[in-house]
């Protein structure tokens, strides 16, 4: 018996009868052969981790465009954040961690630059539409590794795929609209949990809110900071997906509730809030611009892959790869006028 198979033995005997086994995992579109040492959910996590999409995301805006300041998060904090908090609850549940941890990881390689404005604008371009969360499995099945992918484990690329609804319900009573797996639940309430706490907290620190703004009864109910009020929804997931003997991953009524006002008031004051207006008309159309150039001329900068996409599909690609600061390079480089040297 080697490490790996080791290591699927001490999942069956450790992990809940809920959980997602390795040596059970559906496989992947091209099969391999297993690892000496890793189980398959561990490689899916390494892959995701080494992969250019996830070196991208330390340049890519989580809330504030190109913001000035070291503190404010990223794409890549977030993601960070967001694992931190789906492998607590997991670890608690005795869920699978290697599986949690990886749909975490590649949860939002598919985000644009400048982030719900880029996403809004590339969704508007394209006559199909766009969202992150298909854009992101996009980037593992067809786009990663020079067009071949990733080649993730299917658990894991139903993960990312199903991770987010936008601004849709967290927990869907429709099943279909549901990570299969307890795991891929786990990553899409953490997501909500995450941002909804990070995102008042960058906001605070850029003055566009201020701590009395914020509904004084949810201060009350989850707790004054961060750190307190991102317990106290873990410990709600945790108790009520017990509650449920591991049938899904839930929330209390009152927790999800709470959730969802803190999501609401962002959205109000600090994504769509006057304020972010007029730095979304820019972003906006920095990339429609870029997008129309980029059709107009697609060579160097279009990819010849995947095979059977349309231009405009592969354009998209183009743009939503780059982070902010390529992003306004290339802006300034294709758009600005340049000096005469003598």
């Amino acid at each position: 018996m080697n490490i790996r198979e080791k290591l699927e033995e001490i999942e069956t005997t450790t992990l809940s009868p809920k959980a997602t086994l390795s040596s059970a995992s559906r496989g992947r579109v091209r099969p391999e052969n297993p690892h000496p040492l890793r189980t398959a959910f561990q490689r899916d996590r390494d892959r995701i981790i080494h992969s250019k999409s996830f070196r991208r995301l330390k340049h890519k805006t989580q809330v504030f465009l190109a913001p000035f300041g070291d503190h404010y998060r990223t794409r890549l904090t977030h993601t960070l954040e967001v694992s931190q908090i789906a492998r607590t609850i997991a670890k608690a549940l005795r869920l699978n961690e290697d599986l949690t941890e990886a749909i975490a990881l590649g949860h939002d390689l598919g985000h644009t630059p400048f982030g719900h404005a880029g996403e809004e604008t590339l969704d508007k371009l394209l006559l199909d539409g766009f969202t992150h969360y298909e854009q992101s499995l996009r980037v593992v099945e067809k786009l990663e590794y020079e067009g071949k992918g990733l080649n993730l484990t299917y658990e894991v690329r139903e993960g990312i795929q199903k991770h987010s609804k936008g601004r849709g319900e967290i927990l869907e009573n429709n099943l279909e609209d549901m990570p299969k797996t307890l795991e891929g639940q786990i990553v899409r309430v953490s997501d909500v949990i995450a941002y909804v706490n990070h995102d008042i907290d960058d906001a605070l620190r850029a003055g566009v809110i201020k701590e009395g703004d914020i509904p004084q009864h949810l201060v009350k109910d989850l707790g004054k900071w961060p750190a307190a009020r991102i317990d106290r929804m873990v410990e709600d997931v945790v108790k009520a997906s017990l509650d449920t003997e591991l049938e899904r991953i839930a929330m209390s009524e009152k927790g999800l509730t709470a959730v969802v006002e803190l999501r609401e008031f962002l959205y109000k004051r600090v994504y769509c809030g006057p304020q972010a207006a007029g730095e979304i008309d820019k972003a906006k159309k920095i990339l429609s611009d870029l997008y129309d150039y980029v059709l107009r001329k697609p060579n160097p900068y279009v990819k010849h892959y995947p095979r059977g996409d349309s231009l405009e599909r592969r354009a998209a690609d183009f743009i939503a790869g780059m982070t902010d600061f390529y992003a306004l390079a290339l802006y300034e480089k294709l758009f600005f006028p340049r000096t005469w040297s003598s």
